[in-house]
């Protein structure tokens, strides 16, 4: 009697089931109209060997939106200006597009937008504004401006400081702790002598000619440490969405060569950077606060910032 009850119910909640079901109607939401913001990404570096400043515009696009072409969202043909403070000198950045350049410059282009020469087509031509004939002479502790204008007449500005030079004083390799306390791996340490007044730092590394990478956490200030010389971890960088092993993560292959370039960066530029990577890292976490990333664009988003580099290459030693 039981087992029939059961039965009868069971077919009752089946058939309710499958009407309401059969009624349902497909809802499709109401997207609203985003506007693509205008995305800006820029560098001007002092060092003994700094890279040719250059500026990369690019158009936001809406997060339900299909992109068919990386290349459209590249912003080209428009008018970039960098502003030397000091003397009011203003230099004109060259725009150049990819499938214009030579092959040579091509290679070092690829690994600058971060793809592989070989898998790309005629398809894929962003374009880039650069100081091709370094009539910019970057110098520490020198404000410079940023003028853009596109064809459509909009304008955007921004200012960074290419602050003081902060030597690395020595770098050295020690057994690291744990399991991988053997002779594959090695911790690196970087020794500094941070000076009176606030500094803000941030590092990539390079291991064996490929390109620099930051990591994941790339910049600190000197909250614990102002004035004081200090020895630290330096961690091998892994690129964002990379596969890593826990038991070997941030440490070097003994025998590797490694390349690190150090910087000091302002204030705005540490903003940037630290929030960003906040909000990437903790990004899909049910726990993590929202974070709103800083930028130094008016009327647009991205970072124009300034750089004061140090580049050291070293060999980890075997033993």
């Amino acid at each position: 009697m039981i087992l029939k009850t059961t039965a009868k119910y069971f077919f009752i909640f089946f058939a309710l089931s499958v009407s309401f079901w059969g009624c349902e109607r497909e809802f499709t939401p109401n997207l609203p109209t985003v506007a693509n913001d205008i995305v800006v990404e820029g560098y001007i570096e002092a060092s003994k060997n700094p890279i040719q400043s250059y500026v990369v515009i690019t158009k936001s696009v809406p997060f339900f939106k299909s992109l068919e072409n990386i290349s459209d969202l590249y912003v080209a043909n428009a008018y970039v200006w960098v502003i030397d403070s000091a003397k009011g000198d203003s230099v004109q950045l060259n725009e150049f597009c990819f499938q214009s350049l030579p092959n040579n410059l091509k290679k070092q282009a690829a690994v600058l937008f971060g793809v592989n020469l070989d898998s790309i087509g005629t398809y894929f031509n962003p374009c880039i504004y650069i100081d091709f004939y370094n009539k910019l002479k970057p110098k520490n502790n020198q404000t410079y401006k940023l003028h853009i204008r596109l064809p459509d007449g909009r304008e955007f500005f921004s200012s960074t400081t290419i602050p003081r030079l902060v030597p690395v004083d020595s770098v050295s390799f020690i057994k690291p702790p744990g399991v991988n306390n053997n002779d594959t791996m090695a911790q690196m340490r970087v020794l500094i002598h941070d000076p009176v007044g606030k500094d803000y730092y941030r590092y990539l590394t390079s291991i064996n000619g490929r390109a620099y990478v930051a990591n994941r956490s790339s910049v600190t200030d000197d909250g614990f440490f102002e004035g004081q010389p200090i020895k630290f971890n330096l961690f091998a960088s892994v690129p964002r969405g990379a596969k890593t092993d826990a038991s070997t993560s941030g440490l070097f292959k003994r025998g590797d060569t490694v390349s690190i370039k150090f910087s000091t960066i302002d204030h705005t530029t540490f903003n940037f950077w630290s929030t960003l990577e906040y909000n990437a890292n903790s990004s899909g976490s049910p726990f993590a606060s929202y974070t709103i990333v800083k930028n130094n664009i008016d009327g647009g988003v991205g970072i124009w910032g300034g750089y004061s580099d140090v580049f050291i290459d070293t060999i980890v030693p075997i033993k």
